[in-house]
């Protein structure tokens, strides 16, 4: 079970097992992001790589506000290192209230829908969530008789009814019928964490998943940042660093809390978030009605600058909030953080504590409790040898079990595996 499955499963895939073939490859995913954005850039880097065999890739997306892309009138095409990128003119972001959120989730799922209809492709991909992502995969299987794969990103409607997206019975009856219609119309599952494929193996009975975690970027984590220089407010600090979305379902009140606890006990921890949500304006007037000198937060910034500040932390903090369901996340700053050599410090209960726990590459701490957070911090900063070995197996996990290339390849010989079918 859990990450034993998925180290298992590592070993038994052979990157060059399948035989080359020609493909034309339509990924819908609402959320695509260059390395200019400040969002995940998975599909990005695995489709670039995918073009470069030969083979067409085509991906529909929106706007979503941490990523680079715009558009003009319905749609725009633009391309991507190769990659043939539509551009549905839908803004995206988890700023917006929720009812409007659901409205944008349907009306590209409607549009993306003609691009099923009308495009020539040998095997589809839907990458949820949202779960609303399945119509165009489903108008694809069923009316254009596709190849369907369906990625799963997160376990919705679970999620986003344990965060209270989706909200009354008929409607959570009908968002779980909806997920098992695609995952049953599916000729393969992929899921971003082990955590995800235990849950829908033991949910649906299925065996047709496979877990793709998200990857590390071991080119650019390790990239030469020698040219930056830190702010004066941050020299001579050891920095436990967040970076992402600022909101409940990431516990951000955490490391403000946390901050406080350590104020006056500790001069050298220095706190810093980086990035945008909701909780960002009430976090920063809490910094000053409380007069906290050791925690700052930075504007989002795109990935390709917050390479030199992820290599210049001391560890790096993966807070989630305390629903189970979260448990089986794969957050991208986990990968960034391991391919930088950074140790992690995370509160969930799932496969990344087994992760760290197996591979001693960071720390786990209870969902909620700041005073625990902050006699870890002090913890590790009284034993930099803990920091520095688990520095070393952070970027050994980073290069042996999350290297881009090598889950690119594994997630390609999935579609080889299906299309040949």
């Amino acid at each position: 079970m859990g990450w034993q499955s998925s180290r298992k499963d590592r070993k038994s895939t052979s990157p060059k097992a399948i035989s080359k073939a020609k493909m034309t490859i339509l990924y819908f995913y609402q959320y695509f992001c260059s390395p200019n954005g400040s969002w995940g850039t998975r599909v990005y880097e695995f489709a670039k790589r995918w073009a470069r065999k030969g083979d067409k890739v085509i991906v529909v997306t929106s706007i979503y506000d941490k990523s680079d892309l715009t558009a003009s009138g319905i749609s725009s095409r633009i391309d991507f290192d190769g990659i043939d990128v539509r551009v549905l003119n839908i803004r995206i972001s988890n700023k917006y209230h929720v009812l409007y959120r659901l409205y944008t989730f349907v009306l590209y799922s409607i549009l993306s829908s003609y691009y099923a209809l009308t495009t020539k492709a040998d095997i589809v991909i839907a990458s949820s969530g949202p779960i609303t992502v399945g119509i165009p995969g489903l108008v694809a299987k069923y009316l254009r008789r596709r190849k369907l794969i369906f990625e799963t990103r997160d376990l919705w409607p679970d999620g986003a009814i344990e965060m209270g997206l989706i909200n009354g019975p008929l409607l959570q009856k009908l968002a779980y019928k909806f997920e098992k219609i695609c995952y049953n119309a599916s000729d393969k599952i992929v899921t971003l964490s082990p955590g995800m494929k235990d849950v829908i193996e033991k949910k649906f009975g299925l065996h047709n998943v496979e877990s793709v975690p998200n990857a590390s970027d071991n080119e650019l984590f390790s990239g030469d940042t020698s040219g930056f220089i830190l702010p004066e407010w941050a020299k001579g600090k050891k920095i436990f660093l967040y970076t992402g979305n600022i909101g409940k379902v990431n516990n951000s009140w955490l490391i403000p809390h946390a901050a406080k606890v350590l104020q006056n006990r500790n001069h050298e921890a220095f706190f810093l978030m980086i990035g945008e949500g909701p909780l960002k304006n009430a976090i920063n007037d809490y910094i000053v009605k409380e007069n906290l000198d050791n925690i700052r937060i930075l504007d989002l910034m795109p990935k390709n600058q917050l390479v030199a500040w992820v290599q210049r932390a001391y560890y790096m903090l993966v807070p989630l909030d305390g629903k189970p369901i979260l448990d089986t996340s794969s957050p991208n700053k986990l990968f960034d953080a391991l391919a930088a050599g950074i140790p992690v410090i995370q509160n969930t209960q799932g496969w990344m504590k087994d992760l760290l726990q197996n591979e001693n590459c960071g720390i786990t701490v209870p969902y909620n409790e700041p005073g625990q957070l902050a006699e870890v911090v002090e913890m590790v900063l009284n034993h930099p040898e803990t920091r520095e070995q688990m520095s070393l197996n952070a970027k050994k996990v980073a290069n042996e079990q999350f290297d881009r290339d090598f889950l690119s390849d594994k997630m390609y010989n999935i579609l080889l595996e299906v299309y040949q079918k």
